[in-house]
């Protein structure tokens, strides 16, 4: 898997369940990578970049699949679960790249606990299946 060796955008969503509906709560980051701002595209308008796409769909996708693996280990979530995703979009050498952090905030639950619905979601999401071996992803659980 290559590695990317510059940044050059980030799309980050921040994703919290709302309700008992099942609804979601997805804030997207503004457009631009202030840590790179020499690669900035300046042509993009204030609108979702499709790194923020991509984590949105990701990130509801992954948090639909920890609901489904603590469904089957028969423990609830906890209500404060939240899970922000980043997706950079860089170049290594004269190719552009995909990397992936995953980040799951389960407060109150004990860390082997949290690990093991982390890692079943992580085996049962299509996202997860989908760039596992292809992008360079870390997923945290913090």
């Amino acid at each position: 898997m290559t590695r990317i060796e510059t940044i050059l955008l980030t799309g980050k969503t921040h994703t919290t369940v709302t309700g008992r509906d099942g609804r979601l709560s997805l804030e997207l980051s503004a457009p631009g990578n202030d840590a790179h701002p020499k690669h900035a595209f300046t042509a993009v308008q204030p609108h979702p970049t499709a790194e923020q796409l991509f984590a949105g769909a990701w990130s509801a996708c992954f948090i639909t699949a920890l609901g489904l693996a603590a469904k089957e280990k028969k423990i609830a979530l906890p209500s404060d679960l939240a899970l922000d995703i980043e997706v950079d979009l860089g170049m290594t050498g004269a190719d552009y790249f995909l990397q992936v952090r995953v980040d799951v905030s389960m407060p109150g639950f004990v860390r082997e606990v949290a690990e093991a619905v982390v890692h079943a979601a992580d085996e049962m999401c299509p996202y997860s299946k989908a760039t596992r071996g292809n992008i360079d992803v870390a997923i945290n659980l913090v």
